[in-house]
């Protein structure tokens, strides 16, 4: 039995790995290789790792992980979880390939089988749904986005696009006016508010009424918006409304308290309402945050705190001593 399992094997999972590892703890990392920001051609606001493709972050990871023999690693996904009797959880897995996935040591058996850990970590991460119009897919991470932190600095210089008109919608176009060459807010044919026009307008951002019809490029770069009527727009790049949503149901079948947008409810340290469950990375967020945080830094800082806090909850049941972070934030 491995003291944590760990699944998924992104930022979270793999730093949450790094920290158990450095005390000795048994982990198994399992990933389903399914990164939420694979489309995209690189990773900012990472301090010393700005501009690093995701797949490079991820093999830089492992490399670092194969230093901690602790630390096993296997490709796979997860097909049931259940409770031990006593203690624990039991995985059931399917997929992947024990023999030529490692870290720090293997993990014997033959594809798919059984693993047991006395506490659970899930790192499993958001998929994003795009509701948007045609189009949108193909240019996913490479000219269309949604987070002003991860790709604004890019389009420095750049003429930009933000579709909808919510408050939050003009709140970021305005937010890009600061340094983008010119900014069109779409309403795509929904109402704004009179005063968010005059906002708007007022700080050199156009505007455009009509329903947006698909998004032309060629080779992931956006060149034109296309409407129901009126002439087109020529745009570099264009910020669209995605809908998060949970990669997988182990949370959900674990009992795991969740918020109404189907984030995974956590402390600041990464329990959940589960004993010995525990969630890191965007997939999860406390109570006072509002909204779930993408950041690639800030997920694999959960991690860390929450195999902290792991290791904590071991060392208490293995000596008997009280666990500092028994109920903790709740």
């Amino acid at each position: 039995m491995f003291d944590v399992v760990i699944v998924g094997g992104g930022p979270a999972g793999m730093s949450a790995a790094l920290a158990l590892g450095r005390v000795h703890r048994s982990a198994l990392l399992l990933d389903a290789g399914e990164g939420r920001n694979a489309a995209a051609q690189n990773v900012h606001n990472f301090l010393t790792r700005d501009g690093t493709p995701p797949g490079e972050l991820r093999k830089l990871g492992r490399e670092e992980l194969a230093a901690y023999p602790s630390v096993r690693a296997r490709t796979g996904t997860v097909a049931e979880v259940s409770a031990r009797d006593g203690e624990g959880f039991r995985l059931e897995l399917s997929g992947g390939d024990t023999a030529g996935d490692t870290v720090g040591g293997t993990v014997g058996g033959t594809v798919g089988g059984t693993v047991e850990g006395r506490r659970l970590l899930l790192a499993t991460g958001l998929a994003d749904e795009l509701p948007g119009p045609p189009g949108v897919r193909e240019l996913w991470g490479r000219s269309a986005f949604h987070c002003p932190y991860c790709h604004g600095y890019e389009c420095t210089g750049r003429r930009v696009a933000v579709l909808g008109t919510d408050p939050s919608r003009v709140r970021l176009a305005l937010q890009l006016s600061r340094f983008a060459a010119g900014v069109v807010l779409c309403a795509d044919g929904r109402p704004l508010d009179p005063e968010a026009r005059a906002t708007l307008e007022g700080h050199g951002v156009g505007v455009r009424e009509e329903a947006v019809t698909r998004l032309e490029g060629d080779g992931g770069r956006l060149e034109r918006i296309m409407f129901a009527s009126g002439p087109p727009v020529e745009r570099d790049a264009v910020f669209v409304v995605n809908v998060p949503r949970q990669r997988s149901g182990l949370a959900a079948r674990l009992g795991c308290a969740a918020f109404a947008d189907g984030c995974v409810e956590v402390n600041e340290f990464g329990q959940t309402s589960v004993p010995g469950v525990y969630a890191a990375g965007d997939m999860a967020r406390r109570a006072s945050v509002p909204v779930p945080l993408a950041a690639v830094i800030a997920a694999a800082a959960s991690g860390t705190v929450a195999a902290a806090v792991l290791d904590q909850d071991l060392l208490s049941a293995d000596f008997g001593l009280p666990n500092p972070f028994a109920g903790a934030g709740r």
